[in-house]
């Protein structure tokens, strides 16, 4: 499917307004429970963290190592990381104002 069109379906932008709404780290753990199942949430967690080492410039080799990631997964993160959409890039940066501001 291609990605534009999926956002184009009822039922993926009521999920996107419906993430928007969550106000508070319990809000997003309800719903994650609620949506994902433990190795799914597991897997997001994964790939985020895969996305983080790999923008800190740390080698394939030792982001599988750090993660236990697969190298697909490890490849498939780094095309979205320097990809077109920009969303591992956007939550990095927001992560990263965050931790300075908690510094």
């Amino acid at each position: 499917m291609d990605i534009e069109k999926m956002y184009e379906r009822g039922d993926v932008e009521q999920l996107v307004r419906s993430v928007l709404l969550l106000e508070n780290e319990d809000d997003v753990r309800a719903f994650l429970t609620d949506l994902c199942t433990p190795r799914e949430i597991c897997d997001f967690a994964q790939r985020l963290q895969v996305a983080r080492y790999l923008d800190e410039g740390e080698p394939y080799v030792e982001v599988q190592a750090r993660t236990g990631a697969s190298s697909t997964t490890v490849s498939r993160v780094s095309k979205a990381l320097n990809g077109a959409h920009g969303g591992y890039r956007r939550i990095l940066i927001k992560l990263e104002d965050q931790e300075r501001e908690h510094r």
